[in-house]
């Protein structure tokens, strides 16, 4: 390995490409992977909240540190399952992994038919290490209850640092409205993404505080530091997801998530079409001078109820141009990652806002609309079966499993992916390391428990 560095470091000298001596570093941690591959999972849990975005160009982009453990821990899961192929024998049979093929297949098909197959195809490739690290390593490591809870510990103390950290940068710029972006960056693009992680962090907190009773002198004061961080985020989106996550809780106890999750989404469907017949939705046309960003925060949700606000005029203006791609390609859609190259044309200009020009390159808004815009209305079918899956098997485990732990952590799961369904209605989070890592999570914890527990002697409940 010496020998390695010095002639890399020559190389690296003579040739100018200084990455070279990084080489065999690489190589070394690799090598700790493959002894302490556990280790590499919690370290890429532990560096979630902090990673950062990196741009080499205007096209390609990264996180750090994130990105290159998912690459890594993705590399060792295969190597591996070749190593070890009967270690994931049950797995592959498990209906949420089937689901989860099933929408990754489809999305290979719409690369294959996209506007851009080459964007597509780099999408197609980070989910698939997405997955490799969020789904199958974990389901190897969550074979026991230990390996759940230094997970679970490690997500949420790292991002407990980062929240104090931003609580303490906001409160030098004066828990203001206006600078609540500059107190949570670099490490999240906007206070919307912060939220959106800040939130999913609740239902995991709730659950640790139902295991260890003789905490509760710590973790009441750690989840009302949560909240209060929650509330000066002012994310609409966040906040609503806390109540849906709280009715979410109650309806898994009655075994009714399913059934409003299904209500749920007929009665939107319905309304989208009801908008869209006769063109209603040029009805609720905004004003171009008087839609405007509020740096005052009371403004600014009294301008979201008059429709006045710019981000949510903006949205508007992005969800109708969306519904009005649809029928152009519905059966693959546009192409995964594409939507940005493809909806100016299909924009109203009495929607228009400030913000129209999109020099951030952002979506529409709405991971659902954003699902058949890119995979068609077949991509949205399979992802919606996927999603309903997860929420099925949440509340039938917790019916189901005997085990309080689990039991728990199945609850937990459950709220956690209303929560992420709620935000990605007003955002598109699911590709994002920050939520999209949690939401692969629990759908491997799902099929970690499910498992686990099928030999589980049953009892019956008192």
């Amino acid at each position: 390995m010496s020998g390695i560095f010095l002639a890399g470091l020559v190389v690296a000298i003579l040739t100018s490409f200084y990455w070279i001596v990084a080489l065999p570093f690489i190589v070394l941690f690799f090598y700790l992977g493959w002894q302490q591959w556990q280790f590499i999972f919690f370290l890429l849990i532990f560096s979630l909240p902090w990673s950062v975005e990196y741009n080499f160009n205007p096209t390609l982009g990264t996180d750090l540190p994130d990105e290159p453990l998912m690459l890594l821990t993705a590399f060792l899961f295969i190597v591996y399952w070749f190593y070890k192929p009967p270690a994931l024998s049950a797995t592959w049979k498990h209906p949420l992994i089937f689901l989860l093929l099933v929408h990754f297949v489809w999305i290979g098909i719409a690369t294959l038919f996209s506007a851009d197959w080459l964007i597509s195809l780099k999408f197609l490739a980070a989910k698939t290490w997405y997955a490799g690290a969020f789904v199958f390593t974990p389901i190897l490591l969550f074979k026991n209850k230990k390996a759940i809870k230094i997970a679970a510990v490690i997500f949420l103390v790292s991002m407990l640092t980062l929240t104090m950290l931003s609580l303490y940068r906001h409160y030098r710029l004066g828990f203001s409205f206006a600078n609540i972006n500059n107190a949570v960056s670099p490490f999240f693009r906007n206070h919307v993404n912060y939220s959106a992680m800040l939130v999913c962090t609740v239902p995991v907190w709730v659950a640790l505080f139902q295991f260890h009773k003789k905490s509760h002198f710590l973790i009441l004061p750690v989840m009302s530091i949560v909240l209060t961080a929650l509330f000066l985020s002012y994310a609409r989106g966040a906040w609503l997801a806390l109540i849906i996550g709280a009715v979410s809780y109650w309806l898994i106890k009655k075994r009714k998530l399913v059934i409003a999750f299904v209500i749920a989404s007929v009665l939107i469907i319905a309304s989208v079409f009801w908008i869209k017949s006769n063109d209603r939705y040029l009805e609720y046309a905004h004003d171009f001078r008087t839609t405007i960003f509020h740096k005052n925060f009371e403004e600014h949700l009294v301008a979201t109820y008059k429709l006045k606000d710019v981000s949510t005029a903006e949205r508007f203006n992005r969800w109708i141009a969306g519904v009005r791609m649809i029928k152009d390609e519905w059966v693959t859609g546009f192409g995964p990652n594409t939507f940005y190259y493809n909806y100016r044309p299909y924009t109203i200009p009495a929607f228009k806002t400030w913000v129209s020009d999109n020099k951030d390159h952002s979506t529409v808004h709405n991971y659902f609309l954003l699902t058949i815009i890119e995979q068609g209305i077949p991509g949205l079918l399979f992802f919606l079966l996927l999603l309903g899956g997860l929420l099925y098997y949440s509340e039938h485990l917790y019916k189901r499993v005997q085990d309080r732990f689990y039991k728990i952590t199945a609850m937990a799961c459950g709220v956690m992916l209303m929560m992420i369904i709620t935000v990605n209605f007003l955002s598109d989070l699911i590709e994002t390391d920050k939520v999209g890592s949690l939401f692969f999570l629990c759908l491997a914890t799902l099929v970690a428990i499910d498992l686990n527990t099928r030999n589980e002697i049953r009892q019956p409940v008192s």
